[in-house]
């Protein structure tokens, strides 16, 4: 699998079942994220390795950008999770999570990107906005889920943000 290394040691490469504690560790110290269970990210981390990416700075996890292709529509890449460590936000890590990611799957067709984001969660419609914006590829918004989608109660709606087509990857 590709490995890119950046001039601050930060390495960005596919995920490995080895990887799945640090991923719902770091999900559980970000707290903006929903916590899944340890052994959904042992499964994400075997079953969709080559649509997530994992962030190290020197050598220590520090991100990770989980996606999946959208059986349904196959030019998509849904994101499901971001995380940036506390320590090492401030670096654009997760744009250039996102921009390795990308660049990696435009080979298999996809084109769109997808995420669904919280209106409370200011930091992911920024990178989602930013980055289109940087790539000059259109960003659209749409409510995907309501609150009330969700049982119990407590959740915030979900805003689906859909990027691309990815014209300057995909080529």
């Amino acid at each position: 699998m590709a490995e890119t290394r950046c001039a601050d040691a930060l390495t960005l490469e596919a995920p490995t079942v080895e990887d799945g504690p640090e991923l719902w560790r770091l999900t559980r110290e970000v707290g903006t994220l929903d916590l899944n269970s340890a052994y959904h990210y042992l499964l994400w981390c075997r079953d969709f390795a080559a649509t997530s990416v994992v962030a190290r700075l020197d050598g220590r996890m520090c991100g990770f950008v989980t996606g999946y292709v959208r059986p349904d529509v196959p030019d998509t890449l849904m994101v499901w999770q971001v995380a940036v460590a506390d320590h090492a936000r401030g670096r654009g890590i997760a744009a250039r999570m996102l921009g390795e990611l990308l660049e990696r799957r435009a080979p298999h067709g996809q084109v769109f990107v997808e995420a669904t984001v919280t209106p409370d969660n200011t930091a992911s419609m920024a990178l989602f906005n930013a980055f289109g914006r940087d790539r000059a590829m259109p960003v659209s918004r749409c409510d995907l889920f309501t609150a009330d989608h969700f049982p119990g109660g407590g959740h915030e709606p979900e805003v689906l943000f859909r990027i691309g087509p990815l014209a300057s990857l995909a080529g």
